[in-house]
């Protein structure tokens, strides 16, 4: 029996990945914690650190060797397990210093006493304060905007807790999808239906927008319509609600001559009216969505430069902002009048903020490689479109810059290029792909992008079946099995063609 922990990376290899694979807004986000956490970090308009001394070198070298040592507790060969005190010593102290970066997360240092002396009074402003003062509030999620709707409602104690109990089980459209025996089961006291329905029928009256709480989508849109004929009583909205309690299916199968014969009306009256119920919206409570849309910051800017006469890119760091050194602190790391813990507490502290800088640097390096790659083997692209993608491998580009490709994945992970082509992911352009009629390669993309072309361009009064998209695809020399198409159109978003078809 023997107990064996081994360690093979350090704990500065573990976040230069974590920080390469890591999109812009999450890195802004690290950087935020680091900056909170560790004084000797500090924002600095053109700063220059001092460069690391011969004594830090060793010293972080140490504490590398430290995490790449294997920790091993085994017996000496008598059955009694040998003295590795100092393994375990080492072991408790990696867990203290490094504690949560295992995990992603910043350095938990504690307060020492050297934290406290790191706030200045002297009345300046806290750089590193303005530069988290922007941060956004936590929305208000859906439930708790109609709880407090719901409570500004006088209706009796029983139904407002069933109301409440009733909020609960909303899901993100605003719809009640739970069976009522549920409800009534997990319900706070003992209800009778009449009661719970009565309480689904007040929170459809009561809140806001119209249409929350409702069963279905039939149901949902009959309240909205019904709302909109009480604030206009000169609106005729009859054959709309036709159309929604009664044709509701064939309305989704855009089976509009049927509609049309069963109301013996035209198909352009029942087209009309079905372009008035655009108006309402079928899920009201995405309108009441906490989640905030993601804002996307390209993390570099392809442009043509004429007089070279080729692709350039750089870098744009977003909000990212410039790091530095203390120089406070790095002088208080070489006093020998500071006493020891202090400065054990400072050297920890710098290095963890020089490892952060350099992760930092080399991500930027990393990340500018393969984007100078994809530029010089994606040239069409920027020049043609989606239709002209060749197919990429990761490895290729891992071998021609001699890496590994999962390095080139964490690059490219949530990276995004703002290109004279609007702003595209960058993993987009890595994918593999077939080979046209002519002989040349096109990516699988490139034929997503000439698929979508041939739908867009079609007479939409008799659009093509997906056995005519092949023989499309075909004729501009692109063969493909027709189950491919119709995964590629899924993919797209596109309907079938009876679902296309245009009156």
């Amino acid at each position: 029996m023997r107990l064996d922990q081994r360690m093979k990376l350090a704990p500065r290899m573990i976040q230069s990945m974590e920080i390469l694979q890591m999109p812009q807004a999450q890195l802004e986000e690290r950087i935020d914690q680091e900056l909170s956490a560790n004084p000797t970090l500090e924002l600095r308009e053109g700063a220059e650190d001092e460069p690391a001394t011969e004594q830090d070198r060793k010293q972080e070298e140490r504490d590398d060797g430290e995490g790449e040592r294997e920790l091993l507790v085994h017996d000496d060969g008598d059955g009694k397990p040998e003295n590795n005190a100092d393994d375990f010593e080492r072991l408790s102290n990696m867990a203290e210093e490094y504690g949560d970066a295992w995990e992603g997360n910043t350095y938990e240092t504690g307060e020492p006493p050297l934290r406290r002396m790191s706030a200045r009074n002297d009345g300046e402003r806290d750089r590193k304060l303005d530069a988290m003062a922007n941060t956004a509030a936590r929305p208000t999620s859906m439930h708790d905007q109609l709880v407090a709707q719901w409570h500004l409602v006088e209706v009796p104690p029983r139904v407002a807790a069933l109301g409440e109990h009733v909020l609960g089980y909303l899901d993100p459209d605003g719809y009640v999808r739970t069976d009522s025996t549920t409800l009534l089961k997990n319900a706070p006291f003992q209800a009778s239906e009449a009661e719970l329905d009565e309480a689904i029928k007040l929170l459809q009256q009561s809140l806001e927008p119209t249409g929350l709480a409702a069963r279905d989508v039939r149901e949902c849109l009959l309240l909205q319509i019904d709302a909109r004929q009480r604030l206009e009583p000169d609106l005729d909205l009859s054959l709309e609600r036709t159309l929604v309690a009664e044709y509701l299916k064939d309305i989704e199968a855009n089976r509009m001559p049927r509609i049309a014969r069963s109301l013996g009306l035209t198909v352009e009256q029942v087209t009309q009216a079905i372009h008035n119920l655009r108006q309402f919206h079928p899920r009201p409570g995405r309108l009441l969505a906490s989640d905030v849309p993601q804002t996307i910051s390209p993390d570099a800017i392809v442009e043509f430069d004429e007089e070279e006469d080729r692709y350039v890119a750089r870098l744009t760091h977003g909000q990212l902002p410039p790091l530095a050194l203390s120089r406070t602190y790095q002088k208080m790391s070489r006093d020998n009048g500071v006493d020891r813990r202090t400065r054990e507490f400072v050297n920890h502290n710098l290095r963890s903020a020089r490892w952060l800088i350099e992760a930092i640097q080399q991500r930027n390096l990393t990340l500018l490689r393969v984007i100078n790659v994809v530029i010089e083997a994606q040239r069409e692209f920027f020049e043609q479109g989606p239709q002209a993608l060749r197919p990429l491998p990761m490895t290729t580009v891992a071998d021609q810059l001699g890496i590994h490709v999962a390095t080139v994945s964490r690059a490219v992970h949530e990276k995004y290029l703002e290109t004279p082509r609007g702003i595209v992911p960058l993993r987009m352009f890595f994918s593999g792909g077939t080979e046209t009629e002519k002989g040349d390669a096109m990516s699988w993309a490139a034929v997503q992008a000439r698929l979508e072309q041939i739908i867009n361009e079609e007479d939409k009064s008799t659009p093509l079946n997906d056995d005519q998209l092949v023989e499309a695809l075909k004729a501009k020399g692109i063969d493909i099995a027709r189950r491919t198409v119709a995964k590629y159109r899924k993919q797209l978003g596109i309907p079938p063609a009876r679902q296309r078809r245009q009156y």
